[in-house]
């Protein structure tokens, strides 16, 4: 890649770029997005930097939201975008590993670069004629892919606890080397300290990005390695040095390393379970992703967070189970329970970051149910089951999930025609046919509810709980059975056997 003197500007932006001039102000656009236009990537979100200052720049535009003001900071609202405009500054200390104690607005691009993390961030395009300003040798960075700090490596990370952990999932992401002294630096004590006090869900949100990476495995080992991945989810250390390893050849990593390659095989499929018309159930597509989902093992798709999370925590619980015996001379490993363990240590991690109780929720439940298991001689009553357990709406990340697990025991994708392969393919089939008949899935497709029950004599209440269960069950083993009056007489007798007596 050859260093290049100037990038395109979105037209929206040069429109910008003129109003600014027209009022007489320089603005450029920073960051990220002059990065990704230099390595060909289409730009999304916009950062300028200018020389005016937030009240004048509220006083150019029409609509200006004042984000982050005391730091220099107004976000415009125009054309339909959202850009975040921030006036030249220089700043001093960082007390809280965040935000400038103080700053000084700057006269010139150039002062304002000095102050970012790293030279590939440090490159400035004029917002009409795309002209670079390049004062760290940015551009020669990322031909070279390399991650540098903009001057001393301690200094930067010093101003904000989260440039170390950005230092990682950049890596990652843009599959960057991270140059010697600025790696060196992740791992001291006092950048340590700094990083440990920025805020859990600043850590969160920078290692959902790592999780969606193409292949998270590099800035996990990397996270693991510099030693931050210890301070935030202290729960994944003692899964380093796990064997797995026995005379049966399920496992070729330790427990960590495994989780770490689950999650590089955690797929998700192209074609999503969608919405068959007329059904609240999702299976129009369920059989047909799975194909995708197959061939798709090796190495994640950008996509399904809940999965990639899952597989992160579908393991993290196996150390506290690991049991051993002898077999015929041979020793054998087992985790018996781990699955239970690890949805308990998922729980607690994830509520410490302070994920979203519904994503908590849904991975957790993926935890708990990731070894699921299907025989030939199962029935469709016990396919039926399996929904209910698991819900019709996880069924596509459940399957991602096994994939993810099976593609971390070796690096290796599940193969075509294997017994594994062929398994999991009957059990699609098997749910589908099942879905596909609209099956009563819970309480509320019985053919009769709570009133219908009370018209018949039957009181609200413990008792007609425990009859709508009843007939549930029946109706799971016996689909036939959920019509209305054939319910009601079922219900009536249940009362006057149990209730009546």
């Amino acid at each position: 890649m050859s260093l290049i003197k100037c990038v395109k500007i979105p037209e929206e932006l040069v429109k910008i770029g003129g109003i600014f001039r027209k009022n007489g102000f320089k603005a450029y656009l920073v960051g990220g997005a002059v990065r990704d236009m230099i390595l060909g990537k289409k730009g999304h979100d916009y950062d300028l930097a200018t020389n005016a200052t937030p009240r004048q720049v509220m006083g150019i535009f029409k609509k200006v939201i004042p984000t982050g003001i005391a730091h220099g900071t107004v976000t415009i609202h125009i054309f339909g975008m959202q850009i975040e405009t921030t006036t030249f500054r220089t700043e001093a200390d960082y007390t809280d590993g965040r935000h400038p104690d103080s700053i000084k607005f700057a006269t010139t691009i150039e002062e304002d670069l000095s102050r970012r993390d790293f030279t590939m961030n440090a490159i400035a395009a004029d917002l009409e004629s795309g002209e670079l300003t390049d004062p760290f040798d940015g551009q020669k960075d990322i031909r070279n892919k390399i991650i540098r700090t903009v001057g001393e490596p301690q200094e930067r990370f010093a101003e904000d606890g989260l440039r170390p952990v950005r230092a990682v999932r950049f890596s990652g992401q843009l599959g960057f080397s991270i140059e010697e002294k600025t790696l060196a630096a992740l791992s001291e004590p006092e950048v340590l300290k700094k990083t440990a006090s920025i805020s859990v869900e600043r850590f969160r949100d920078e290692f959902c990005k790592m999780l969606l990476c193409e292949r998270p495995s590099d800035s996990l080992k990397l996270l693991e390695k510099t030693g931050i991945l210890n301070i935030f989810i202290p729960e994944f250390a003692v899964c380093r040095n796990c064997s797995q390893k026995d005379s049966r050849g399920f496992h070729e990593f330790d427990v960590a390393d495994h989780i770490l390659y689950a999650c590089d095989g955690a797929s998700t499929p192209a074609i999503s379970a969608g919405t068959a018309s007329g059904s609240r159930f999702p299976y129009t597509t369920l059989f047909r992703s799975v194909w995708f989902i197959l061939y798709a093992c090796d190495g994640a798709q950008k996509g399904n967070l809940e999965v990639k999370l899952a597989a992160f925590y579908h393991d993290i619980g196996k150390p506290e189970c690991r049991t051993t015996e002898i077999v015929d001379g041979e020793e054998r490993v087992h985790f018996h329970g781990h699955e239970t363990k690890s949805a308990q240590k998922a729980l607690a991690s994830m509520t410490a970051l302070k994920f979203p109780n519904e994503t908590i929720k849904n991975v957790v439940h993926l935890v708990q149910e990731h070894m699921f298991y299907y025989e030939h001689s199962w029935s469709d009553a016990a396919v039926r089951r399996f929904i209910i357990r698991v819900k019709p709406e996880n069924i596509e990340n459940l399957f991602a999930l096994r994939l993810a697990d099976i593609y971390g025991m070796h690096r290796t994708p599940l193969k075509e025609g294997s017994p594994a392969w062929n398994i999991l393919l009957e059990f699609r089939k098997r749910i589908e046919s099942v879905l596909e008949k609209k099956s009563a899935l819970g309480i509320k497709d019985l053919a009769v509810n709570g009133r219908d029950l009370m018209q018949e004599g039957i009181p609200s209440g413990k008792a007609m709980g425990m009859i709508l269960n009843e007939l549930f069950e029946t109706v799971t083993e016996s689909p036939a059975m959920n019509e209305k009056e054939k319910l009601l007489a079922l219900a009536k007798n249940i009362f006057r056997e149990k209730f009546m007596a």
